[in-house]
């Protein structure tokens, strides 16, 4: 008598159904979040249309000049490339706001990381490729420790981050001006202090990507693809990601979970001064080849501004990081259409400001919606739902 094996069944009706509810779920949070986007984008633009009519300007030429400066080649190419810093630096600070904590000391940590770095790859030779790679090691490195103070402070003393991150941002500018001297790691070229050039085994070459663009992207905006994929999977797919989340919604809750909240802050901000410690690479080693006075400052709280409205989501920050870097970019036609700058400053705002606004808008209006629905399968109100949850 031969045994006959179970025969392989499918899903149950209950699990479809437990799909079915899930899929529609996520489908319904994507397109309230893409109407939220939208509208805030269309608010933006009825502010600056109006600012633009207030101060004598025609809104449909502006945008039609920026538009067209905006999409040429090398505009295109000009855009990534600084869409691909902002990148790294919001993707610092959703690390933090992932946990509820507000790293907005990601300029002082990129740029004390680009300084030490650069200093570091102009002083040893090593074989190509083994030296780019040594060279963003020691960025991740200073970064990360130059954050991991603030997390150290908040974990043990229990200092504001927001407050020990400002302070870290000055005492930063303090060590770079003391370090960028002739005597120390700098030295005079022209009117400039640098630190010395980066040999060309450090460097990575640009890529034309760009059919048609005199300016090339930079080598490593592979390097930004590569952090936000890890950003992803470490905060959906590991279990490290799960408790910094949960750490972030509810410090008691997780500590009563067994989560160590204190090693959880301070990996955290390790974590996020780490990838800060990046936002001046692609620029460093595609571009400048060594750090000097005229490198670029303040992309640390343009990166929080991005981080805000990518709703700390690496996909979202791709698409902000995109937005605000053409904003920046065709503002250049502005100035000389005789069109103030400052009113891509005031879209830029705008932008976020009512995001935020927006985004919350929407999530009230998913929470009613979901409320709704868990009253109607209990049998009760709106209201007595409200009530219970």
């Amino acid at each position: 008598m031969t045994a006959t094996s179970p025969e392989k069944t499918g899903p149950s009706p209950e699990q479809l159904d437990r799909r079915g509810a899930a899929t529609r779920e996520l489908v319904n949070r994507l397109v309230l979040g893409l109407i939220a986007a939208v509208l805030a984008l269309v608010f933006a633009a009825i502010i600056t249309s109006i600012v633009l009519e207030v101060t004598g300007h025609d809104p449909v030429d502006a945008l039609r000049r920026m538009v067209d400066y905006g999409t040429t080649s090398d505009s295109i190419a000009a855009i990534i490339n600084q869409a691909t810093t902002y990148y790294l630096s919001a993707v610092a600070v959703a690390i933090g706001f992932r946990m509820n904590l507000f790293n907005i000391g990601v300029d002082g940590q990129y740029q004390l990381a680009a300084l030490l770095a650069a200093a570091f790859g102009g002083e040893v030779v090593l074989p190509n490729g083994l030296h780019q790679l040594a060279i963003i090691v020691v960025a991740m490195l200073v970064g990360s420790l130059w954050a991991g103070l603030v997390g150290v402070l908040k974990a043990t003393r229990g200092v504001s981050e927001v407050i020990s991150s400002i302070m870290l941002n000055f005492v930063a500018s303090g060590v770079i001006a003391y370090l960028l001297t002739p005597k120390r790691l700098g030295q005079l070229s022209g009117e400039n202090l640098t630190t010395k050039p980066i040999d060309g085994s450090g460097q990575v070459r640009g890529l034309a990507l760009i059919p048609g663009a005199h300016t090339k992207v930079y080598g490593l905006v592979f390097l930004a693809v590569i952090v936000g994929i890890a950003f992803q999977l470490l905060i959906s797919r590991t279990r490290f990601g799960f408790d910094l989340r949960a750490t972030g919604r509810s410090a008691s809750a997780a500590q009563a979970s067994g989560v160590n909240v204190k090693r959880m802050v301070i990996v955290a901000m390790l974590l996020s001064g780490a990838v800060a410690g990046l936002v001046n690479m692609p620029v460093l080693l595609g571009d400048a080849h060594n750090y000097s006075l005229s490198t670029p400052s303040g992309i640390g709280f343009t990166g929080i501004a991005i981080a805000l409205l990518g709703r700390n989501n690496p996909l979202g920050i791709v698409f902000a990081s995109l937005l605000w870097a053409f904003l920046d970019t065709s503002s250049n036609i502005l100035q000389i259409s005789n069109i103030p700058t400052a009113i891509v400053t005031i879209t830029e705002g705008v932008v976020v400001l009512s995001a935020v606004v927006a985004f919350e808008l929407v999530r009230r209006y998913a929470l009613r919606r979901q409320q709704s629905r868990v009253g109607a399968e209990l049998g009760t109100t709106s209201a007595d739902a409200e009530a219970l949850a």
